[in-house]
């Protein structure tokens, strides 16, 4: 765990960013927030590549900035590496041109340059300029460029906006090895839940400048008075369960958490692997008594520990607690209000085998 504190206030016209934090950085810590909600102002702030007239910052007990003692240490001194939307390569350079001049430029040991290669399948693009690269190739010579001076912390500003969604598919297992190869605490921000997700173990979440939640991806994601993680095609939760057994005639995953059992479409991870299953909460339905002749392979025994409901919208949102781990339900007030749902209720959450999938 690295300890990242910051005290920041910036003004740009209307706008203004204060933030007070001490972010606990264990491999990645997602921010997520609105457009205009100041994640790639924080971002340049702690990069240096922006100044603000009031504010500290340090990182694993070095004092990056300190306006009240009037220290500013450069961006080049920070030991950071930072990936933007667009790759930035440089264009009258091949692949290994960009990666030479960061190497030139870091400071201390540098990361094996062949362990950084390999992680990003860039051995046979080195003689190639940016222009003859994929969207997706130029995003992983961006991250290459940016891992080569063995940053200490590495800033990820919405790398896969910029990709169509082919070129997503294609860099998320680049992210995750680098993340798991390298270990080097991450701030990646984005303005979707999908890659974050798929990536952090943490989530802050901007509005207007201001942190409005910070914990564990599973903690926010289930905060049902967040909008931030409550849109139609996000709203969702988290479960971690064990992987026991697979299925292979029927192409099945079968994982446990607590004393339940679950069913996941698909062959994923071996037995004793832990997993990370993301639910949406659309696919969740609720029954007051534990049914019988269903296709949903699903039925897990629950108590309902929150509700919200929205009276602008058609729907109502519901919390329910299942062997320790938290699932959120959409579901229409109208059902709301005939199930006749209250804190503390038993009931059964179904899903369907159809609807899971493994982050």
């Amino acid at each position: 765990m690295t300890v990242l504190r910051i005290g920041l206030e910036k003004t740009l016209g209307e706008f203004s960013l204060q933030i007070t934090q001490q972010l606990n950085i264990h491999t990645v810590l997602g921010i997520l927030g609105n457009n205009g909600a100041g994640k790639t102002t924080l971002l340049r702030l702690l990069a240096g590549l922006d100044r603000t007239e009031r504010g500290v910052i340090e990182f694993g007990g070095s004092t990056w900035l300190d306006s009240n003692r009037g220290i500013f240490v450069p961006p080049h001194k920070r030991r950071i590496g930072m990936v933007f939307q667009d790759a930035r390569l440089f264009p009258h350079l091949t692949v290994e041109g960009n990666l030479n001049f960061a190497a030139d430029r870091g400071v201390g040991q540098l990361l094996p340059r062949t362990e950084v290669l390999s992680a990003l399948g860039l051995e046979g693009l080195l003689a190639r300029k940016p222009e003859g690269l994929s969207g997706g190739e130029r995003q992983r010579v961006a991250l290459a460029r940016a891992l080569m001076s063995a940053p200490q912390l590495l800033l990820l500003d919405e790398p896969l906006s910029a990709a169509d969604m082919g070129y997503r598919v294609e860099l998320l297992p680049y992210l995750r090895r680098v993340i798991e190869r390298f270990s080097i605490p991450t701030l990646y921000v984005a303005h979707t839940l999908d890659e974050l997700t798929q990536l952090a173990d943490q989530l802050l979440v901007l509005r207007e400048g201001r942190c409005v939640a910070l914990g564990s991806v599973t903690e926010v994601l289930v905060q049902l008075d967040l909008p931030e993680v409550a849109g139609r095609e996000e709203a969702s939760s988290i479960i971690t369960a064990r992987v026991t057994s697979h299925d292979l005639e029927y192409q099945l995953t079968y994982l446990a958490f607590g004393g339940q059992t679950l069913s996941l479409s698909g062959l994923v991870a071996m037995p004793g692997a832990d997993v990370r299953i993301r639910v949406f909460a659309t696919d969740v339905a609720i029954a007051l008594l534990e049914p019988a002749g269903i296709s949903i392979r699903n039925v897990l025994p629950a108590i309902v520990t929150a509700i919200r409901i929205d009276a602008a919208s058609p729907f109502a949102d519901v919390l329910v607690a299942v062997d320790g781990q938290s699932l959120r339900v959409r579901m229409t007030r109208a059902s709301l209000d005939e199930l006749n749902l209250t804190e503390s209720q038993h009931v059964f959450a179904l899903l369907k085998t159809a609807s899971l999938a493994s982050d």
